[in-house]
């Protein structure tokens, strides 16, 4: 089953065209990297999916159209993690993270101890769980990322959808990050984020390569013309190499063959 796919799908701001017809399935269980060169459409394509944004064609969610689903069933199936994303300074990190929770929870109605569960867990998941009363607006850039995956992590949806997740953290949660969704998709669960870090892009199970608002490739990260599109996508500037077992991207310097 695929977890999101869309057919014919463009999207506009203002006056320009960003997607142009984009026709995609993105397969349950499976993390999916998204990447390519500044502006090709990446954070666009993943809003459209998400529906936080107008958008022409055909959406679907788990099997179903996307108009289907009620805005409360849709929130508890898609959880979303944004770039730069504002947020309440005054709130305590605890009550962000708990606002991932709000699509579990009656109207007017208290947290319950499911929802307690989940905040702490996610909190845990990211670390950030001892600076829980502190104000979101005290928080180091790093931090406050981890807060907000952690509210993210908190809606226990199947499909997390996240924009340049890894924005103010340092390599070690990185490395974090990296662990916590490949649990989730362990756990069946299905991850799809906009990377501009093409070597950590590259650890995914797919690579979705997008330029000029349409789709340029789109195959497992381990598969050679996976490795040759992305080299093409940035215009031969960048090569794939195996270090260690793994794939990275490395810039391409004058004279390499």
């Amino acid at each position: 089953m695929n977890a999101l796919a869309c057919t014919g799908l463009r999207v506009a701001l203002g006056d320009r065209a960003v997607l142009h017809g984009i026709d995609l399935a993105l397969p349950a269980g499976r993390w999916t990297a998204v990447a390519g060169p500044n502006g090709a459409g990446k954070t666009t394509l993943l809003k459209a999916l998400a529906q936080l944004l107008p958008a022409e064609g055909a959406i679907e969610l788990l099997g179903r159209p996307a108009s289907a689903w009620s805005p409360r069933e849709r929130a508890r199936r898609l959880a979303w993690l944004g770039q730069a994303e504002a947020g309440a300074e005054d709130l305590l990190a605890q009550d962000v993270v708990m606002l991932g929770r709000l699509p579990h929870q009656d109207w007017l109605g208290g947290a319950s101890a499911e929802d307690e569960a989940a905040v702490r867990a996610a909190m845990e998941e990211t670390q950030s769980w001892d600076w829980r009363a502190r104000p979101l607006g005290s928080l180091s850039g790093g931090e406050r990322q981890r807060v907000l995956l952690a509210r993210a992590l908190a809606v226990r949806a199947p499909i997390l959808l996240m924009d340049e997740p890894l924005s103010h953290l340092d390599p070690p949660h990185q490395a974090d990050w990296l662990a916590i969704v490949r649990r989730h998709v362990e756990r069946g669960g299905t991850a799809v984020s906009v990377l501009h870090e093409i070597g950590l892009a590259l650890q995914a199970d797919d690579l979705l390569l997008l330029r000029d608002g349409r789709v340029a490739h789109h195959g497992a990260c381990g598969d050679p013309a996976t490795h040759r599109a992305v080299e093409a996508v940035f215009d031969q500037r960048v090569r794939v190499h195996p270090v260690a077992g793994r794939w990275v991207a490395l810039p391409r310097e004058e004279g390499d063959s």
